[in-house]
């Protein structure tokens, strides 16, 4: 067994987390931050920074993370200057478009993404209405709050469904590449709505280097580049980003909730062991057919499932 081990930030952690969430384990070992089993080498990355990629192709796949640290801390370090797509200082008090998306790492559910405006005129009225970051909020709070963005706020929604996600992911599109399509459609959509208004600003919550967003959306017949910015944690930059964050759980809400009456029980978020026990309950009532509809196929829960019906 192939052993390789890299040192990255805390953010490129944060990124390799969500980029393996379908492949999560449980089982994390002491001073870990996630662990991860994923097709060609399993990972283990530590809150020291350090990842430990063992596997047959742990080099491979260390080779591509090392790469990216090494892009994001030139950026950083060379000249110590902001990059193109780094948000301007007053981003917080602009009148922008903010993007943000759900859904990705739960194994049932649709991805869904919201691109909303927020003029710099609204920003105290959502301020008062409790508009933040909806991984702080009850899906309870964020319903409330939401209904009354619905109203005020001019936004795109855009809902990927279980049947066509494992489509593309079968046709060979990464989950990066899916969400690369649907911000950059939603941000269209809402763009064509201000018309002839134009917005000083579009902040997308990062989830991947610019560069790579850009080169996922290389066959697109229009990308949208012009005062476009990435962030991590972009809810912390702009309210637009949160008020999106809010849209775009609230319909994942509706939708999930519409799936567990398709499956005729509760089916639980995320993708841990109670995931995989309501899989196997799904194809024991329903047959496995039933989870193209429900469920994202390529995640590690589906075979956990299978074994659990052996």
């Amino acid at each position: 067994m192939s052993n390789q081990v890299i040192q990255v930030s805390a953010a490129t952690i944060e990124q390799m987390k969500q980029h393996y969430a379908s492949m999560l384990i449980p089982k994390v070992p002491q001073g870990g931050i996630f662990s991860a089993k994923a097709p060609s080498c399993n990972i283990t990355a530590y809150k020291s920074g350090k990842v430990l990629f063992q596997g047959a192709r742990a080099e491979a796949e260390a080779a591509r993370w090392q790469e990216s640290a090494k892009s994001s801390a030139s950026l950083k370090t060379s000249t110590n200057k902001q990059t193109p797509y780094s948000p301007p200082s007053s981003i917080s008090t602009m009148s922008i478009i903010g993007s943000d998306e759900v859904g990705t790492g739960d194994y049932f559910g649709p991805v869904t993404v919201v691109a909303a405006y927020v003029s710099k005129e609204q920003i105290p009225l959502l301020k008062e209405l409790g508009v933040r970051d909806s991984k702080d909020l009850t899906d309870d709070q964020i319903t409330k709050i939401a209904k009354d963005l619905l109203s005020i706020l001019t936004y795109s929604s855009l809902v990927l469904h279980n049947e066509k996600y494992n489509e593309l992911q079968q046709r060979g599109m990464n989950q990066g590449e899916i969400k690369a399509w649907l911000h950059n459609q939603a941000i269209g959509k809402v763009l064509e709505k201000l018309k002839p208004t134009k917005p000083e600003g579009i902040l997308i919550d990062q989830f991947v280097q610019p560069a790579t967003y850009y080169k996922y959306l290389a066959k697109q017949k229009t990308v949208h580049r012009e005062n476009v910015y990435f962030s991590t944690k972009g809810e912390s930059v702009h309210l637009a980003v949160a008020a999106a964050s809010m849209l775009a759980r609230y319909s994942f809400v509706k939708q999930f909730n519409e799936l567990s009456k398709k499956a005729g029980f509760t089916l639980p978020k995320g993708a841990g062991a109670q995931v995989d026990a309501a899989a196997a309950k799904l194809i024991r009532t329903h047959g496995k057919e039933k989870l193209k509809e429900l469920a994202k196929l390529h995640f590690a829960n589906t075979e956990k499932a299978l074994g659990l019906l052996k």
